[in-house]
């Protein structure tokens, strides 16, 4: 699939003793929408995504018993140093621009809008959500993408 999904596999499983022991613990992986949906020329990236995602609901399942909560987080376009990089001929950039034309919110999200909800995800107050993949994407995976 991939090294991003085998790295993060691997170190959930190195993970996996301490925070058992710790008797609360909570892992939040970064997936992508991509995940979900059918993203143009990224056929592989959005299989390794959505192998992430299923990831995050068997992980979920396995480890409840030991009071560990394992949730993703898919982000849809933020603007990052990542985004303004690709975006740099004006092909790339009216690509971005149809891609957020596709969004009801039509814009990027901000860096903030993510890490807030993997903050949320880490407190108390989130304490019965696990095995849930969160988009955080403007409402593009209900809009969906031809």
């Amino acid at each position: 699939m991939g090294t991003n999904f085998e790295a993060s596999y691997h170190l959930c499983q190195l993970a996996h003793p301490f925070l058992k022991e710790s008797g609360s613990g909570n892992i939040v992986i970064i997936s992508s929408v991509g995940g979900l949906m059918a993203v143009p020329s990224a056929s592989m990236y959005a299989a390794s995504k959505g192998a992430m995602n299923q990831v995050t609901k068997n992980l979920a399942c396995e480890w409840a018993k030991d009071n560990i909560r394992v949730n993703a987080v898919a982000p849809w376009i933020i603007e990052t140093s990542l985004i303004k990089s690709f975006a740099i001929s004006p092909d790339q950039k009216q690509f971005v621009e149809r891609l957020i034309a596709r969004t009801p919110l039509r814009r990027q999200g901000q860096p903030s809008e993510v890490s807030s909800m993997v903050a949320f995800l880490c407190f108390p107050a989130a304490s019965y959500i696990t095995g849930q993949v969160i988009y955080v994407d403007g409402g593009v995976s209900v809009n969906g993408f031809p």
